[in-house]
């Protein structure tokens, strides 16, 4: 991908001389250059000259303050919208005569020129990588600029094709590989932090730790959700011992549980994109490939939206927990609720009731489970297997989730039924345990 990379951006310069272009670098930097730049972009026809202005787009806007960078946004949205005299001309035709062809010119003509824009944005060399920071600032700007909405749309929109699993490569990350992506794995790690390079290490290199990652071919040694794993004897119900220090490692074919424990998404811009379902079972077939003798596959999941909903839900009087039920959870109001043992086993056994019941009927208004890490397994094929109560006693997992995580399981032989669950009903595929959990009382 170097070469190819270094190759466009020859193109790239070279192209500027062949059409006298100056680079935006001697350029006033000024958001209106920027916007000026994009109508020239999108008026030309010549692939190798619009390469070398889509860069200089990119490079010009990267150059902006927060302030210009606004400004560009706000005018890519405002002002690259549909043709609206092609837009007029393509419904009458349409209504005149509602043929294929008709209805494919109206298509074509109802496309936002936004959407060209950043097609031809991406030719430049680092495109993809460029247009992915875009996004980054505009989704930062966009709860105090809704009218970026449109904006965001398309990006959404383009990046979901250009993203899509039949584009992303799975690669294994060990202490052999370059520096400059294990440094990555450092920084980008969301779950459970990885302090310094000899943390990282405890992570690599025993036998029974695994780590990979998803890369994309336009995103050179840029990875998009690397996935943590611990080879186990068995199904862990708490992260502390899987991430201790010092804890002797178990001999990798001596394991028969495979345990995805930190699964984290890299690029900000990239929120919200779908990669595709069915990732998780990528990297379950690599790991059967090399330890055949594994024969379960489950998760370690935190539960981020949790804490938030069970305080909505003990607030709304209506609701289905006993006045018992309130008064036990009053005991989460206390900072060291922890310390007094018997009661702190009551609350986790409550806990992971209303745990139960948070997975089963919190909902979104499309119908979908109101936690974001569920949708993901779910979507993946998994089941939810297991609720752990006092699961993760970090500051981090008390404070989202009163320190419950579950265990999602991937059953190869269940998996795509799973998957067309709950992609056709929104299904909550979970263990009978869990579905008895959630409808117990008392």
């Amino acid at each position: 991908m170097t070469f190819v990379t270094d190759m466009l951006a020859t193109v790239s310069r070279r192209s500027r001389e062949l059409i006298g272009w100056k680079p935006v670098e001697l350029r006033p930097r000024k958001a209106s250059d920027i916007v000026a730049l994009a109508r020239t972009l999108l008026s030309r026809r010549g692939e190798a000259s619009g390469t070398a202005l889509a860069r200089d787009i990119l490079d010009g806007y990267r150059q902006l303050d927060e302030a210009g960078r606004l400004t560009v946004l706000r005018d890519f949205a405002e002002g690259f919208g549909a043709d609206r005299g092609k837009l007029d001309a393509a419904i009458g035709a349409y209504q005149a005569d509602p043929s294929p062809a008709a209805a494919a010119t109206l298509h074509a003509a109802a496309e936002p020129r936004r959407q060209e824009l950043i097609r031809r944005l991406n030719l430049a060399p680092r495109g993809t990588a460029a247009l992915v920071r875009m996004r980054d600032d505009l989704l930062a700007a966009l709860p105090a600029h809704p009218d970026l909405k449109v904006l965001d749309d398309d990006l959404v929109h383009l990046f979901s094709s250009w993203f899509n699993r039949g584009f992303l490569v799975v690669r294994r990350i060990d202490w052999s590989t370059p520096a400059n992506i294990l440094e990555k794995i450092i920084r980008y790690e969301a779950v459970h932090e990885i302090r310094d390079w000899d943390a990282l290490r405890r992570r690599l290199e025993p036998v029974d730790r695994r780590c990979y990652a998803f890369f994309h071919p336009r995103l050179d040694d840029e990875p998009l959700i690397f996935v943590e794993v611990a080879l186990t004897a068995d199904i862990p119900a708490a992260i502390g011992p899987l991430i201790a220090e010092g804890a002797a490692p178990l001999a990798a074919d001596e394991a028969r549980v495979a345990v995805f424990y930190s699964i984290s998404n890299c690029q900000t811009g990239l929120t919200g994109i779908s990669f595709g379902s069915l990732l998780i079972k990528q990297v379950v077939e690599e790991l059967k490939r090399e330890l055949p003798k594994l024969t379960t596959f489950v998760t370690l999941s935190p539960v981020p939206g949790f804490a938030k909903w069970l305080a909505k839900e003990r607030r709304t009087e209506t609701g289905f927990l006993l006045e018992e039920d309130r008064q036990l959870l009053a005991t989460l109001d206390a900072p060291d609720w922890r310390a007094d043992g018997a009661r702190a086993q009551k609350v986790d056994k409550l806990l992971a009731r209303c745990a139960a019941r948070y997975f089963l009927t919190g909902k979104t208004t499309g119908n979908r489970p109101l936690d974001p890490v569920a949708r993901f397994h779910l979507g993946n094929g998994a089941r939810l297997e297991r609720i752990n109560s006092g699961a993760d006693l970090s500051e981090a997992g008390l404070g989202q989730s009163h320190g419950v995580m579950v265990n999602y399981l991937y059953d190869l032989a269940r998996i795509e039924e799973n998957h067309e669950a709950y992609a056709e009903r929104r299904e909550v595929v979970a263990a009978s345990s869990v579905r008895k959990l959630a409808e117990a009382r008392g």
